[in-house]
């Protein structure tokens, strides 16, 4: 029943279940591809390398090499890490430095080598010495061997070189040669006490501060305190010296500054300085850090010292410049001024910090896709800096040139590397950036050569044209004789006519340097210009003005108004009479009144009261022709304010226009 049941043929899968199935096989045949690419060459390897199949002596193997324990991968690390393991007095470690035989005694090779570098042994600056793993292969030297010094005692003279070892583990490092080595005892044969030796105080023998000698740190002061001293007084000696020497020599004043005094005696201090210590016997373990600080301090200073050199050179040249008139060359002269600071601060600073031990190699690498991806984020710097570099090799304008640029016009005070600015008419400061500045439509005053005498004489129409032209042509002739005029164009010409004088046009071009000069002879050509026009019968046409109107509408207005007007006084004077009527009848009933009081009454004193009753009657009289007088006068100027408001009003209802003439 098995074997029957083996032996029935399966039915055949339809196309759906293989359609479905299909992107599974796929994705399994596509992962064993990458398995196989993967895994059997390691695999391979391996069974191979148990077996002993597939090496081929021929063939080299390319491996990276591990970095030494001790650091002695590089020349320069090598010299380092010796003068460090010195520092600390662990001669075992410092031995590790050293290419010795199974014979030499590490310690005493050691101390030996120590004892001849004090007297004598002068290491290369770490910047010269090479800190590449192959070392300097144009030092004209073997391929395994590099020069970092010498030892020099006496009339001996030994190089200090390195030689590459290579371990059985097949490790390459460098150490100091035996031939080095083997040369040292003869040396110190001869050698004497170093002074620090000698006058050192014995209280200060075996004690050390921050790892170093104490004898040797007070030695190192001392001598980096006098010789700076020293230094110092002789190059103030010096350069006062040649202060008053050199214009004897050259008729002009010295042009180097007194600020070059101090950074240039920090610079010849720390070029004594280390033979000083060589000479005093000061340890080559406070002698090298010692070194390294004073390189630092030399290469600031010098930056310093070239910083106010450069700034002397620039200032004499530009004065150079100003006083031949070649102003053009101010601009080129102040660019190219940072271009050299800057260029020199950069050194300055490479090499400061490759004397602090940092790898340059990698920064400077690092600087090419650090600088693309700088140029890609600054492109507005760059553009400044381009700009500038247009302004000033194109010369639109120069530092000095009054200029209008934009809404802006004043005079260039700088050309910077990134910016120029502009000091304007009310004093203010304008700062442009050389990529915008450069791009726009600058218009340079300074370079004009001559100034434009423009302007114009307004004559009336009622002088005789036979005068009109006999004074241009004599105007003409006067401009062109002229002590302030040149030839380039002068002329006087008739221009225009209106309807109430002669426009005459003045033209000529003034010689001048300035504005101000021009203006002092535009001042006088005027004078001149209207002194001979006052010879001729001619009249100034001045500003005019014309009302032109309608006479009929006029008058038709004027009277209608005048009629109102009229009505309305006959109206006020009748209401004026009647009320004066009402207050003489009333005076006239006060008299009666009183008479009839008087009548009635007992007056011992007739006369006195009847000289009042006159006194007052008069005064009544009097008040009573004031009044109608100030009506009279209030009733006139209602009359007159009445007809000026009807007048206004018809000359805006007729359109009446007013117009100006010059």
């Amino acid at each position: 029943m098995s074997i029957k049941h083996n032996l029935t043929p399966s039915p055949s899968p339809n196309l759906f279940s293989a359609i479905t199935k299909m992107p599974f096989i796929v994705a399994m045949l596509l992962l064993t591809m990458l398995l196989s690419i993967a895994l059997p060459n390691n695999a391979y390897a391996v069974e191979a390398g148990a077996l002993g199949v597939g090496n081929d002596s021929s063939g080299e193997t390319v491996s990276t090499p591990l970095p030494d324990s001790f650091g002695r991968d590089t020349p320069r690390h090598t010299v380092q890490g010796f003068i460090s393991a010195l520092g600390e007095n662990d001669y075992l470690l410092a031995s590790n430095y050293l290419n010795l035989s199974k014979s030499d005694n590490p310690t005493t090779v050691v101390r030996q080598f120590k004892q001849a570098l004090d007297a004598g042994g002068r290491f290369q600056p770490d910047l010269q010495i090479s800190n590449s793993p192959e070392g300097n292969l144009t030092d004209q030297l073997p391929p395994s061997q590099e020069n970092v010094g010498v030892i020099n005692i006496g009339e001996r003279s030994v190089p200090l070189l390195l030689e590459r070892v290579v371990s059985k583990q097949n490790e390459q490092y460098w150490q100091f040669s035996s031939d080095t080595l083997t040369s040292v005892p003869e040396v110190i044969e001869n050698t004497e006490p170093t002074l620090v030796s000698r006058y050192t105080v014995d209280s200060l023998d075996g004690k050390k501060l921050f790892g170093y000698q104490l004898a040797d740190l007070v030695a190192a002061l001392t001598m980096i305190v006098t010789s700076f001293v020293l230094t110092y007084v002789a190059v103030w000696l010096l350069y006062h010296l040649l202060r008053i020497v050199y214009p004897y020599l050259r008729g002009t004043p010295l042009p180097l500054p007194n600020k070059v005094i101090l950074p240039l005696s920090v610079v010849i201090m720390a070029l004594i300085l280390s033979e000083v210590m060589v000479y005093a016997g000061v340890s080559v373990t406070l002698r090298e850090p010692v070194n390294r600080f004073t390189d630092i301090a030399s290469w600031l200073a010098l930056t310093w010292l070239l910083l106010r050199v450069i700034d002397a050179i620039f200032t004499r040249a530009v004065n150079l410049s100003y006083k031949k008139n070649y102003t053009e060359r101010v601009s080129i002269l102040g660019l190219l001024r940072k271009v050299v600071k800057a260029l020199l601060l950069i050194f300055a600073v490479i090499v400061i910090f490759g004397n602090l031990g940092f790898d340059l190699t990698t920064g400077i690498a690092a600087l090419g896709v650090g600088g693309l991806a700088l140029a890609l984020g600054a492109q507005k710097t760059i553009e400044n800096l381009v700009g500038s570099v247009v302004v000033v090799a194109d010369s639109p304008v120069r530092i000095g040139d009054y200029c209008k640029f934009g809404t802006y016009e004043g005079t260039v005070i700088d050309i910077g590397i990134r910016s120029s600015r502009v000091r304007t008419l009310s004093r203010t400061i304008v700062t442009v950036p050389n990529g915008d500045f450069s791009s726009m439509q600058i218009e340079n005053f300074t370079s004009r050569d001559m100034f434009r005498f423009f302007h114009y004489l307004y004559i009336k129409r009622t002088a005789d044209l036979d005068v009109i032209f006999k004074m241009v042509n004599d105007l003409d002739e006067f401009i062109k004789e002229h002590d302030l005029t040149n030839q380039e164009w002068n002329q006087v010409n008739i221009l225009e006519l209106r309807q109430d004088c002669y426009v005459i046009q003045l033209q000529a071009y003034v010689n001048a340097i300035g504005i101000i000069e021009f203006y002092d002879k535009q001042n006088a050509l005027f004078v001149d210009i209207l002194k001979k026009v006052a010879k001729y019968k001619v009249e100034h046409a001045l500003p005019t003005q014309q009302l032109i109107v309608n006479q009929a509408e006029l008058e038709h207005h004027v009277g209608s108004s005048t009629d109102e007007s009229a009505e309305g006084d006959e109206s006020d004077n009748s209401s004026n009479s009647a009320n004066n009527e009402v207050s003489d009848n009333k005076e006239v009933n006060t008299s009666v009144y009183r008479k009839d009081y008087n009548d009635d009454g007992v007056d011992i004193r007739k006369d006195s009261d009847k000289a009042k009753n006159d006194v007052a009657s008069h005064h009544k009289f009097s008040m009573a022709t004031v009044s109608r007088s100030g009506a009279l006068k209030a009733l006139k100027h209602k009359s007159h304010m009445l007809r000026k408001s009807k007048f206004k009003h018809t000359k805006n209802k007729s359109g009446f226009s007013i117009w100006n003439q010059p």
